[in-house]
């Protein structure tokens, strides 16, 4: 029987089952892949955010994306996998660890819950948006296990990107980049970069997750 554990993300609480390997359907996956220094894999790809930013026009953008991108991770069951002290867990939610970057050019990291309500989603991450614009260091609290590190780099239309690692500290959080938006014959588009530990997830999950979120930016409002 999986074991239930409760853990805390900045205000909302979360719920991680215990998996048992031994009898998983990606148990081989998980120790192939497990045994590697880096088992990060990633994709770059450009989605059609055209209705998107019709949508957001009064509001975030970035928070507008950020939604969806959850939702579209929730849905996405690997997404929800993280490996804790060697064994794997999967969490009834996650949300997001999110760089916000500040006027004087720093940036720190904000702890964003997740609501389906997009309404309280928005205003409380705009609360806590503000408090680390308004702080000072990185905030590296926001960084929990249950949360997807995202990131919007709005000055560059990336082809590919990489990410800071430090190996004596493993860790299995997706990374989720967004960057500039561009026009062409009236279609907006955006490059969207998913990396994954690979003993979690493979392609096939970075896939659905893309779909999904293409679905969801596609939504008339």
């Amino acid at each position: 029987m999986d074991s239930i554990n409760h853990t805390m993300n900045c205000n909302k609480s979360s719920v991680k089952t215990s998996i048992d390997i031994e009898s998983w359907n990606r148990k081989e996956q998980f120790f192939f892949f497990s045994d590697f220094e880096d088992p990060f894999f990633g994709f770059t790809t450009n989605v059609n955010c055209t209705i998107a930013h019709i949508n957001a026009a009064n509001g975030s953008f970035l928070l507008y994306c950020l939604h969806r991108a959850l939702k579209a991770a929730n849905e996405v069951e690997n997404f929800r996998y993280r490996i804790i002290d060697n064994l794997v867990y999967r969490f009834d939610s996650i949300s997001a660890s999110l760089a916000v970057g500040r006027p004087n050019g720093t940036f720190g990291f904000a702890c964003i819950d997740y609501f389906d309500d997009e309404n309280i989603f928005s205003e409380k991450a705009l609360q806590e948006i503000d408090k680390v614009k308004l702080s000072n260091g990185l905030s590296l609290a926001a960084s929990r296990e249950n949360s997807i590190h995202f990131s919007a780099i709005p000055w560059i239309d990336f082809t590919s990107i990489t990410h800071a690692r430090r190996y004596s500290h493993p860790g299995s959080c997706p990374k989720i980049s967004i960057g500039k938006v561009t026009e062409k014959d009236g279609i907006k588009t955006m490059p969207i970069s998913i990396h994954g530990h690979h003993a979690l997830m493979d392609g096939y999950h970075v896939g659905l997750f893309i779909d999904k979120f293409q679905e969801l930016l596609n939504d008339q409002v």
